[in-house]
């Protein structure tokens, strides 16, 4: 008898495993930050904001050109 349907792997018709329980850490709770770690965070942020990003320089050789 033959069959009308290619050979499935029947391996990849399962669902993927769980994550490991070692990625999830329900007992472990992050530090709170303190005052001055906070007003860092703040004074950084504010300064990240404000300064420009820098810009590579352009060449002005063309890809043609510098081949």
């Amino acid at each position: 008898m033959s069959s009308t349907q290619p050979d499935v792997d029947h391996t990849l018709a399962y669902p993927e495993p769980p994550a490991s329980p070692l990625w999830h850490r329900h007992d472990a709770k992050a530090r709170p930050l303190t005052d001055a770690q906070r007003q860092r965070n703040r004074e950084l942020l504010v300064l990240a904001q404000r300064t420009p990003r820098p810009r590579s320089p352009r060449s002005t050789e063309t890809l043609a050109e510098a081949s």
